[in-house]
């Protein structure tokens, strides 16, 4: 086993050969690990368990100060899946078989160890998902993650090696890949091996790119973190999705060094480029992954301030948040009340084309001058509270000219991000105040297909040239505007009744704690209806639909959905028969201000 000389956050490779020569002297196959641990990742997990707040994390910064081949942290969206990549996992070296595995290239080997120029009983194949990773948009400050020990675990490197850093630094910013580059190597399948001189291949072609387009949307990354190509190795492709966010611990090897070597010609093997080559490793740093984990909301949020949620306590916590929400929209507490059942829906099905669970709201009666004060405040609240926001100025200009949908680019072979490419549980506030008369152009009235499209079934159109590709999404869609909207058809329209100009108070950073475990909590439980509520409920939407024959089938769902939200607004798993009177209580205010 491991012993104390190693170190697992400043020497994880001498982890990684120890375990495999420990695994080699008991006999193991080399060839039966292809896919499969050898214990090392067993004791990274071990090990993280109790010292994970140890581990730097990975950022714009700290990319320039800590050590390559050191264990990092990165959390990220899956921007990307860039196929399989095949390397030499395992040679030997003599009478002795070494790995290469959670590295990019063994620089200690002597060239007459090439793999390209021994027998394949000396060396093993093995392969290992490229994953896109890039820094989770609309992120919200306080749902970043703690630089932790950084500062603590970095180490200092010498000056040359610094200044070779910030060389790469200037010289990546002028990189540009011409058209004949990338079409003179498409596709191109390399091998990574244990030497300088082996060249690695992709399976699904990893993209050709220049540092200056890295898939990030302006105005939805603050800079603070780099795009990662994660390489993860012993996993199922089904647990990596697009658009999901992980967290990933690995080592990473971010050395300008590399690219020198990339641009001497030393990894190439004489037949491609490296296709790896035009991702600068201080620009995008490789981490190769020992442990990675699905990240929902919950675990974004930096406390538990609740040890044990009693009904009471949430009961409070609910009448606290609503008061605020009431001052924030100018004392309209039906609004407040509709925008609380806004926040916590969820989808948690799907009925063939309809996401059931979904609460679009378009909240109408809006004016430039309002919007401003009233959409502004509204805009810092949910910023404040969730943690995936943004806020689109609906314009003809922004119509015309904003790329909302992910396409993909045959010639780089790369899925080119789109405003919309966004991960579960993201919120949009749509300003249409601002849209004034004008001509959309083919785009533009793309862009409002695909937001109709978005707003009504919850799901996203990738462009792939010849054809598209619907992706779910489950993105909550706020509409601000003067009448309903006419591009924009939300579940519930509601004129805006504000009575006074600015009532809301400064909060507490608690308090902000407070609600946002509110929120991520009580959306996440369970709902049903016994028997007796289903007949009351029945009888109840029979009933409207009698006295008024202008509702369809997705009012009365609506209603049914209204009541979900409503029960889990007070941390009910069942719908009682208090907390659907209040449903349409509700309903009938909002039916009155459409009079």
């Amino acid at each position: 086993m491991v012993g104390p000389q190693y170190d697992f956050l400043m020497n994880p490779l001498g982890v990684v050969r120890s375990t495999f020569d420990h695994a080699m002297a008991s006999g193991s196959d080399p060839s039966s690990f292809n896919g499969r641990d050898w214990g090392a990742t067993d004791l990274f997990r071990n090990f993280l368990s109790d010292h994970l707040s140890q581990v730097p994390v990975l950022t714009t910064a700290t990319t320039r100060l800590v050590k390559p081949n050191t264990l990092v942290r990165f959390r990220g969206m899956i921007q990307d899946m860039l196929g399989d990549e095949i390397y030499v996992g395992a040679f030997k070296d003599g009478s002795v078989w070494r790995t290469n595995k959670f590295m990019d290239v063994n620089k200690l080997m002597d060239a007459s160890h090439s793999p390209m120029a021994s027998s394949a009983d000396r060396t093993i194949i093995w392969e290992r998902q490229l994953l896109y990773c890039v820094p989770v948009p609309a992120l919200n400050s306080w749902a970043e993650i703690s630089p932790g020990a950084v500062i603590n675990q970095c180490v200092d490197l010498p000056e040359e090696q610094r200044e070779k850093r910030r060389r790469a630094d200037d010289e990546s910013s002028d990189m540009l890949v011409s058209g004949d580059e990338v079409q003179d190597s498409p596709n191109t399948k390399k091998i990574r091996g244990e030497q300088p001189s082996i060249g690695s291949r992709s399976l699904g072609a990893a993209p050709e790119i220049a540092s200056s387009s890295l898939n990030l949307v302006p105005g939805l990354d603050d800079g603070k973190s780099p795009p990662c190509i994660v390489k993860i190795y012993d996993s199922l492709e089904s647990e990596l999705k697009l658009n999901d966010i992980f967290e990933f611990v690995g080592i990473l090897t971010s050395d300008p060094e590399l690219d020198e070597d990339n641009e001497d010609g030393d990894l190439s093997n004489g037949f491609c480029e490296d296709p790896l080559h035009n991702f600068p490793s201080n620009k995008v740093p490789r981490l190769h992954c020992f442990i990675h984990r699905k990240l929902a909301v919950q675990d974004l949020l930096r406390s538990n301030p609740i040890a044990e949620p009693k009904p009471d306590l949430i009961k409070g916590i609910k009448e606290a948040l609503i008061r605020h929400l009431t001052a924030v929209l100018g004392n309209d507490g039906v609004a407040a009340h509709f925008m609380l059942l806004h926040l916590l829906s969820k989808v948690h099905a799907r009925v063939d084309a309809f996401a059931v669970g979904k609460l679009s709201l378009n909240l109408t009666s809006f004016s430039k001058e309002t919007v401003s004060i009233f959409g502004d405040q509204l805009n810092f609240t949910v910023k404040n509270l969730l943690p995936f926001t943004h806020c689109i100025p609906l314009t003809v200009e922004y119509l015309n000219n904003a790329s909302l949908s992910p396409k993909k680019n045959y010639d780089t072979d790369r899925l080119e991000t789109g405003v919309l490419q966004l991960p579960d549980g993201s919120h949009l506030i749509v300003d249409e105040t601002k849209l004034e008369a004008g001509t959309l152009n083919t785009v533009g009235i793309e862009n409002a297909r695909l937001l109709k499209y978005l707003m009504e079934c919850q799901k996203m159109e990738y462009d792939y040239k010849y054809y598209k590709m619907e992706m779910p999404i489950d993105v909550q869609l706020l509409v601000l505007s003067e009448g309903k909207s006419n591009i924009l058809p939300a579940d519930v329209i509601l004129p805006f009744h504000p009575s006074a100009v600015s009532c809301s108070e400064a909060v507490a950073a608690e308090t902000w704690e407070a609600w946002r475990w509110y929120l991520a909590s009580v959306k996440q439980l369970p709902h049903s209806i016994d028997s007796e509520m289903q007949k009351v409920v029945e009888n109840d939407l029979v009933a409207a639909r009698q006295a008024d024959w202008s509702l369809n089938p997705l009012d009365l769902s609506r209603w049914l959905t209204m009541g979900r939200l409503m029960s889990l607004s007070f941390g009910e798993t069942n719908l009682s028969l208090e907390h659907w009177q209040m449903v349409k209580e509700l309903e009938r205010l909002r039916r009155e201000r459409l009079k």
